[in-house]
């Protein structure tokens, strides 16, 4: 044999081992990849959180409130967010003392307080704990979860 044709013959005999070499990892990695898709996603993966509820809001009309000191005036509109549906009902069927509640809470406020940022926020937690309690013996507390501004005028 000649020097040209024992290297053309190991040439290819290189490249048959590393074509089949190559051949069965990406036949291995086809079929992995197969397997992967094929199996069924486990219980964890599958369970979704629940989505929140959604929430439940309760607007009331604006309250125009003469504070502690006579020439100030507070003019200011709430929506109350609530924990269920249960709550927005019972609390609309005693609406004359939710309201009556808050004007006294109003009333007492002092002006130069609520032109401050915590003196608002104080304000919505006040509302929250004026409107806990039970509007009637045996009922339960209501839950409001927030406060939200819609309007509030200082005067």
């Amino acid at each position: 044999m000649t020097d040209t044709a024992i290297a053309k013959k190991r040439k290819r005999s290189i490249w048959i081992p590393l074509l089949v070499l190559v051949t069965l990892a990406a036949c291995a990695t086809a079929g992995y990849s197969y397997w992967r898709l094929q199996q069924q996603p486990s219980a964890e993966a599958k369970k979704e959180p629940p989505p929140p509820p959604a929430p439940v809001f309760w607007a009331l009309d604006t309250f125009t409130v003469n504070l502690g000191d006579a020439d100030r005036v507070l003019y200011v509109g709430i929506t109350l967010r609530l924990k269920d549906e249960a709550t927005r009902s019972r609390l609309n069927e005693y609406l004359p003392e939710v309201r009556s509640r808050l004007l006294l809470l109003f009333s007492r406020q002092d002006a130069a307080k609520l032109a401050t940022d915590t003196g608002k926020q104080d304000l919505v937690n006040a509302i929250k704990q004026t409107l806990a309690p039970p509007l009637v013996a045996g009922q339960p507390k209501q839950e409001v979860t927030d406060v939200l501004y819609t309007a509030f005028i200082l005067r």
